[in-house]
């Protein structure tokens, strides 16, 4: 463990030999004629702090979207944890008609048995809507079976934010974006319902299983607060918390849904070098003593190469350079992208551009 003079701690001891968390292959995302991220590769090894770094308007954010399934990829997928969640829709058209065909079966057969019997029609009908409604209802849930199914008949759907989250990916924001007039507790607790198992019954008349998932939950939220150097905070509402707090309380919000690829989208935004340094070192907490892989945008050049494994520069949507800090921090065409210049052959020029990577935020 070192820590520079602005106090940022550094610490590399990722396992990169192991699997991927996450393969990006030939990512692509078009706005009508703009392409705002083009042909991305990566591979995410457990255990790395991985950071995508870049000029305003890179992409990199378009980029975190598409992972997060908020934006369908144009182009390319992704493979998190091994599943393939990430893809450009095909056969979308043959999903709804497996919704209404079973129904419109029912009533092609029972129709005629009825005859002109107006009961005996009602019947049938009423079988073909409850047929149909108990379909419509599982598509909606989405369980594992239903997705397996679909697949196995040639039909894809990019996934949306729930799955993602529900694979193993948690996430923060650029823009902080808390239930403002929540608990610090209750928003931790938000992030943590897609782990829990209580069903509606259990809520309609309170069962013992619901009241000790509701305990369970409330202590396992306050040790994730407590985690992010939030102790006792949990009884504050969100929006009364300094901004700096408010930071680390999105980042327990996302620890809650227990995800194996955290991604954080410029965590350090808008803090001082105090609250800055706090939130390197409880980065490197959570992949050195939780064992979690990061995948990281920021601005701050310093966090940047100080904590990082690996790191893939985009500049105009494209992969412009990747490799360790030290490799990145003198490449000719970082230096470019971040100066707007062709860095001069002069090794003082060079230099320069290097300190702009270090330390010129985007």
């Amino acid at each position: 463990m070192t820590a520079d003079s602005s106090g940022v701690v550094a610490v590399h001891v990722a396992d990169t030999t192991g699997e991927n968390v996450l393969e990006a292959r030939e990512v692509t995302k078009r706005f009508g004629g703009l392409v705002a991220v083009k042909q991305v590769n990566m591979n995410i090894r457990r255990g790395m702090i991985y950071s995508l770094i870049g000029p305003n308007g890179a992409g990199k954010t378009t980029f975190f979207n598409v992972i997060a399934g908020i934006l369908p990829p144009s182009s390319g997928e992704v493979i998190i944890n091994g599943q393939n969640l990430i893809a450009p829709s095909r056969r979308s058209w043959v999903e709804p008609l497996l919704w209404f065909i079973p129904g419109a079966i029912i009533l092609a057969i029972g129709l005629p048995i009825g005859g002109s019997d107006v009961r005996n029609q009602a019947v049938w009908a009423l079988l073909a809507l409850l047929v149909t409604t108990i379909i419509l209802s599982i598509a909606m849930a989405r369980p594992p079976y239903y997705e397996r199914f679909i697949r196995a008949i040639g039909v894809f759907r990019n996934a949306r934010p729930n799955d993602v989250v529900r694979a193993g990916v948690g996430r923060t924001f650029q823009n902080i974006r808390l239930f403002q007039n929540m608990t610090a507790l209750e928003n931790v607790l938000a992030g943590m319902h897609i782990k829990l198992h209580a069903g509606p019954h259990d809520a309609l008349i309170s069962t013992p299983r619901k009241r000790r998932e509701e305990v369970a939950a409330a202590i396992k939220a306050a040790e994730f607060l407590s985690l992010v150097g939030l102790p006792g905070r949990g009884d504050e509402l969100a929006k009364n918390l300094p901004y700096g707090d408010q930071r680390r309380l999105e980042v327990a919000r996302a620890l809650a849904s227990e995800p194996t690829l955290l991604l954080l989208d410029e965590p350090t935004a808008g803090m001082n070098p105090r609250e800055t340094a706090e939130m390197t070192t409880l980065i490197n907490k959570l992949r050195n003593e939780m064992g979690l892989t990061v995948l990281l945008i920021e601005h701050d050049m310093r966090v940047v190469m100080g904590i990082s494994d690996w790191i893939t520069v985009l500049d105009h949507g494209e992969r412009i350079a990747e490799g360790p800090p030290a490799e990145v921090r003198a490449n000719p065409r970082v230096i470019e992208a971040y100066l707007g210049t062709p860095p001069a052959e002069s090794p003082i020029v060079a230099t320069v551009g290097e300190a702009a990577v270090e330390g010129r935020p985007e």
